[in-house]
Formats: structure tokens, sequence, C-alpha cells
């Protein structure tokens, strides 16, 4: 939100009080809190009539400082919170020299001095200043409507670069933009966002997560060009500086706080198939679909059903529709003694028509008006009502409506929607109403996430979940929403995607071919090769279906390439998404994750590298035309073998069957010999794909893990003059060793293998 009229006025309406003078310290071993006044004090007479501003520092964690602005303490807090983890009793060691105080958190240090004007400086452990929340750093606003918002700012420095905020379909820096943290369904092609996460990541090695549920507005070099700008309607304003110094690093903090991804399931990592939406779809139309990718030979892992699985009008009632599926059991089955997994869809909304609508709203698990009546629209569902999942009872009770699909033999669910959530309403425990509308998509996908748990075990669950906030990346995966099916929006999809990842999100999909309408052959064809280059893959359309064969016999040939490449690749893959799950760097990373120190890669947001050593480029032309960045090193085409030596731009031409799909220079790759299913066993026939660099020391370990996320074997590489010898520890399997364009190898315990 913007309170100035240019650099020197307010604006009409608005008042600002800044915090301009700091009148007293308290320090304690670990945190301090200075009061600073909003204007200037010479004489006793200045303290009347006169707000004071607290601001309480303090750090959870280490190489994480924390900032709490409050104007009036006494307002009631109603919640929701997020969850912000830390160590017990807090991090950090305050030091007094004089005037100065200091807050130190391993690598971060936050600096006070009390004898200048107000002013917060936080530096790294070269004493090099990241920030400053200087003047008019921090402040509170009222307007002549009653409103009040606490606001901050921290500086930005020449060239600095934000990114991230959640997945955001906008220009992937956020410099220049205005961005206020409210879920909304709007696809992907506005300014408008599923996820909102109110974080940022800045290109100096830091980043900052205000922790306030409701809606953050921030303005991103915008009312103030050398500011980042955040405000909330509220008393208070929190938020925390997390320290890197690499982007890895800092993203490794903020999720150690809100909380790091689940490992999904191997099998989750497959191909996913879905009816699409409005089709018209019956257990026939199912099988064709799955008994074609078959005779195809594109190997299948998961088939969705999305809403006209049940009744019309009636969503959710959790029953099938009888008409056109009157024997449910049976089907999935049937479907399951072909090797598949099975997804449904689901929302949070119970449609009057549904006979769960009267028994929610007899039991009080549906959200209410402030007069007693159950908040009721016509949007989406006829009459709908909103599962209030502030209730203990209310989320019991839905996951007891979900049991009995996973009892017939349903393995996932689709949890859409989470954005429309209103604000005139009461919530079960009293929640603030504009706190709940981000949060709301939180404790929906925990309660399913939850069951799923529980039923399949840990490990075993994962959601297809459009909406999210702060900690939602607990609950994987997400997916882009509703894109329209063009080279453009195959774009948005990516660059919301790598957002969202800056966001602290570690898996993520994306409609294949788009959503809405339907794809011409050549965007279905460039879009499979992206969409099976992704973390997780899935053809689902509104419409129209979206198996390949519909574009034509070559759409197949790509179909079925890559995901036989994509398991191929699920030791490798299965290995990075490990690493997501326990230190939440993502998956699929923007080039300036990897290389943060090339200026080049920050504003690149049409390539990313697929863990540490793949880097991925779509194709968003017919033509094959695309241009590619490769950083410095030698990479290695993984399709066709070409070399090229960065650091290089390139524009390249790729059939269908190709994209630029690099190796980077030193990376081991494990890859599967099965290649027909992404669970499969990584250790039988494993080949590692070795791109030695020319140094003599050249060493390298390898992991293989298991499907419990555990490793399962390690390799270990090393040149020796001009042989590679590759020793494993934890299996006794044959498996081979491939230098990229030369000899290769196969034994147990140890092989070696020439150089060239």
């Amino acid at each position: 939100m913007k309170f100035t009229n240019g650099f020197w006025r307010i604006r009409d309406g608005v008042q600002i009080a800044y915090a301009t003078e700091v009148r007293d310290v308290h320090s304690e071993a670990k945190r301090f809190t200075t009061y600073a006044a909003v204007q200037r004090v010479t004489r006793r007479g200045d303290t009347l009539n006169a707000p004071l501003i607290s601001v309480d520092c303090f750090s959870p964690a280490e190489g994480v400082i924390g900032v709490r602005l409050t104007h009036h303490s006494g307002k009631r807090r109603t919640g929701p919170e997020f969850t912000v983890g830390g160590v017990e009793g807090g991090a950090g060691e305050v030091r007094t020299d004089g005037s100065v105080t200091e807050l130190t958190s391993g690598p971060l240090t936050l600096r006070l001095d009390s004898s200048a004007p107000f002013a917060l400086s936080f530096r790294d452990a070269d004493g090099r200043e990241l920030t400053q929340a200087g003047a008019k750093g921090a402040a509170f606003a009222t307007t002549d409507q009653g409103e009040h918002h606490m606001v901050g700012k921290l500086a930005l420095g020449v060239g600095e670069q934000v990114y991230g905020l959640g997945e955001r379909f906008t220009p992937f820096i956020k410099n220049g933009q205005v961005v206020d943290m409210w879920q909304a369904d709007g696809g992907t092609s506005s300014e408008q966002a599923y996820k909102n996460i109110p974080f940022y990541l800045s290109s100096r090695g830091y980043g900052v997560f205000v922790n306030h549920p409701g809606k953050v507005s921030f303005e991103v070099g915008s009312e103030s060009v050398g500011q980042v700008q955040f405000s909330v309607e509220d008393q208070a304003l929190e938020y925390y500086v997390v320290a890197g110094p690499t982007p890895k690093d800092v993203l490794a903090r903020y999720t150690g706080l809100t909380g790091r991804p689940a490992l999904p399931p191997a099998w989750s990592f497959g191909l996913w198939l879905t009816t699409s939406f409005t089709t018209s779809y019956d257990e026939a139309t199912v099988m064709s679909f799955v008994d074609g990718m078959a005779e195809r030979g594109i190997p299948l892992s998961v088939f969705h059903f999305d809403c006209f699985w049940m009744r019309e009008y009636q969503w959710c009632d959790f029953q099938w529709d009888p008409d056109v599926f009157p024997d449910p059991e049976g089907m999935l089955a049937r479907l399951k003694a072909k090797g598949l997994r099975i997804s449904a869809w689901i929302n949070p909304y119970i449609a009057q028509k549904s006979p769960l609508f009267d028994e929610a709203a007899e039991l009080g698990h549906l959200v209410r008006r402030a007069n007693g009546d159950v908040w009721q629209w016509d949007l989406w569902q006829a009459g709908m009502g909103l599962v209030d999942f502030t209730s203990p009872d209310a989320c019991a009770w839905f996951q007891s409506k979900l049991k009995p699909l996973l009892d017939q033999g349903v393995d996932c669910f689709k949890t859409d929607f989470g954005e429309r959530i209103p604000t005139d309403v009461v919530w079960h425990d009293g929640s603030d109403p504009e706190r709940m509308h981000n949060y709301y998509a939180e404790l929906y996908n925990r309660t399913v996430f939850e069951l799923l748990e529980k039923e399949r075990g840990q490990g075993e669950a994962v959601l297809f979940a459009r909406s999210a906030t702060a900690g939602g990346q607990q609950y994987p995966v997400h997916w882009g929403g509703d894109c329209w099916s063009s080279f453009e929006a195959m774009a948005e999809s990516l660059r919301g995607g790598l957002s969202l990842s800056l966001s602290g999100f570690g898996f993520w999909s994306h409609d294949i071919g788009g959503f809405e309408g339907t794809p011409d052959a050549s965007v279905f064809k460039r879009w499979l090769a992206f969409g099976l280059l992704s973390s997780h893959s899935r053809l689902h359309g509104s419409s129209s279906y979206r198996v390949p064969w519909e574009f034509g016999d070559e759409a197949v040939d790509v179909a079925r390439r890559f995901t036989l490449l994509k398991h191929r690749l699920m030791p490798y893959l299965y290995g990075v998404g490990v690493e997501a799950h326990r230190t939440g760097v993502p998956s699929m990373r923007p080039m300036l994750l990897e290389f943060p120190g090339d200026p080049t890669c920050r504003p690149l947001d049409r390539q990313y590298m697929l863990g540490a050593d793949l880097l991925v480029a779509p194709v968003f032309t017919e033509d094959g035309e695309v241009e590619v960045y490769l950083p410095e090193g030698t990479w290695t085409h993984l399709l066709t073998g070409e070399t090229v030596t960065g650091p290089a731009w390139r524009t390249e031409r790729h059939g269908y069957d190709s994209l630029p799909l690099y190796v980077r220079e030193g990376a081991v790759l494990p890859l599967s010999a099965d290649d027909q299913r992404p669970d499969g066993d990584w250790l039988d026939g494993t080949t590692l794909l070795v791109h030695p660099t020319a140094e003599a020391g050249y060493e390298r370990t390898v992991t293989v893990p298991d499907q419990n996320g555990t490793t399962a074997a390690t390799f270990h590489v090393r040149r020796d003059g001009d042989t590679l010898r590759v020793t494993a520890e934890g299996s006794d399997k044959p498996f081979t060793v491939r230098v990229a364009g030369g000899a290769s190898a196969t034994g147990t315990g140890e092989v070696t293998v020439p150089t060239a």
C-alpha cells in the first residue's frame, strides 16, 4: 500500500509517524528492545502527547534476526499465526559498547546506535551492510477511514534485485512491482496469485520473511525506489532478516523456520494422466486412455479423476457418480492391477445439494456469519458452504469422509481451490477473518496430508495442491493453476514456478499442454519436454483431453521419449528430492541459485537447473529456436553429447524430441536401467555417467537413495592419471561407469575406465 505522494508529500487522508529518535534501550543476553520516539525530543515537554514505537530485536535461530515493531501492544491477538521454529530459548548474543548495541546470530549482526537517528543496520560476517531500516524505516500510518497500518522499510543497494513472494506470474525480478499477499483464483496471466508467500530473496545474499498471515502489501522499489516497503493493517509488524551468504543458505535457514518439504513417494515422480475437467468420461473412456498409453509404450504412473467423478451440483459429497461409475471399487482394482496409483479431485466446499451439507451444518462444521447463518454463495457450486478447518472436530469429520476413498483404493488427492475465502465470517476458534483468508490453505492441505500419512504411512503421502501460504511447502506437491494453452502461458507457468521455488517450495508441477483451451500440436509437444523435466509431471486440461495421440503420432513419440528419460534419471532426480526434503533447496532451481556469482544468471527465467547438475531450457517456439545461457565451465548435451564451453549465450534450434539439456562439468549422473517405471530398483544395473573435469585431482562422491530417502549406495569417483577409478559402498550389484563421450566398463565393487 502506498502512503506517500511522491518523495516529499504524504497522501491526502493519511498520517504517518516514523521512528526518529532512540529514547531507551533495554538489553538482555539474547535480545534487546528499543523505544523510538516519532519526533525529535529537544525538551521534556516533547515527551508528552506523542507515541513511541517499541522495537523488539531477537534471534529465533542462528543466522536469523527478528524485528517486531509495535505501536499499541494491547490489541487482542486472535490468530491465526504462522508456525515459526527455532532453537529453544532463542539464539544470538547481545553486546553493548557505549551507545552501540549489537545482536549477533551466526553470520548476521543487527546494529543500533542510540546516539544517532533511529536506524537498524543488518551486517554480514565481514561487517558489510546487507540492508538497513534507516530514516523512515519503521513507522505506523493512520487514515481518515480509521485504518491503522504498521510499516517497515529495508534499503535496496545499487543493482540489488528481489525475488520470490510466492508463485508470481509477473516479471521474475520483483523490483518496481506492487505485490499484495492475498490469495486469489486469478489464473496465471495476472498479478494475482494462488500461493502468496511473504518472503523475498535478495541478490545481496539475504532474505526477509514478514511473519503475518494476512494481507501484507509489498512495495518493491516502487513507492520508494531505493526501498522494499512492507505494511500490514495491524498494531504490530514482525519480520525476520535471514542470512546467507548464498541463496541456498538463505532458503535453508528460511525453511528451517517455516518447515521443510516432506519427501514425496518415488511413484509420484512418474507421469500423471487425468480425465481433464469438463470432458465426458466413464470407465470405458478411462480404460481406453490407460490402455492407449500402454499400447504406445508410454509408461503411466498415476491416473487422476477430476471433478466430475462426483455428481454435478454436489461437490463435494465424496461419492462416485453411480450413473457414470457404477462399480468404483472394481474399477479402481482394475486400474491398480495395471500398476497405477489413483488420484481424486476434491475441494473444501460443500454444495447445498450434497447430502453432507445438512450434516456439516448441523454439526457446526461449516463457516458461519456473525448472525449464526451458514456462509453460502453460488460461485462454483450452488449454495456451497465452507468447511471450518479451525475446528478439530471439522477436520476429523472431513478426514472421515475421505478415508472411505482411500479404503477403495485412492492413493492421493488433488486439493484444489482454497483461495476464495470470505472475510465477513466468524471462525470456530475466533480467528481474525482477514488473517484467515490466506492461512486457510495451510489448514486445508495439512488436514488432507496428515490423513494420507496416517493411512498410507510417512513417505507415501502426496497432494496435488493449488493454494498455499508460508509453511505450505511441507505438504507437496503444488501445481501452477489454470494456464492457457499457449507458449506465452507456458513461459508464465515456468516463471511462476521459479518464483515459488525461491519462496521455499521444493516440488512443483503444471498442466502439460495448458489448462484452458486446446493447445496446437507444437505447443503440446514443446510442453511435454518441459513437463517431463519438472519435478512432477501431469497431463491435464479443461474442456479437452490431453492424451498424446490427440496431437499426432509425433506427440506420442515425444511423450514416450521424455517419460522414459525421466525414469532413467530417477536415481538422480530422487536424490535431488531428498536434498530438497533435508535442506529446503528446491528441485527446480533458478540459475541464480546455483550460480549466484554470475550476474548474467540473475534475471534468467526461461531456463533452470534441475538439481545441481542438469540445465534445462524449455523451447517456447514452434520452429524450435531457443536462446540459452551456459555459465562458466564445460557443458555436455545429455541427448547429443555435444560439448560447449561457457560462459556463453547460444541460439539453438531443436526438434520436438530435444531441447537444451546440458550436464554440468564434474557431474556424475546415476541412471536407472529400468525406464518403465519411476520406482524400480535403481541399483539393478546402475550406470554412472561421468563428466569429469580436466584437473588431475578430480574427485566426486555420488549417492543413490532408496525409496525411503536414505542412502542405498555410495559411489566414490576419482581420477588417477588417465583412468577413472570408481568404488561402491553399500551395494554388491554390478554397475557400469561411462565417461561422457568416451569409454565404459562394468563390474562390482570397483570399476576402472579410461577417461578418453
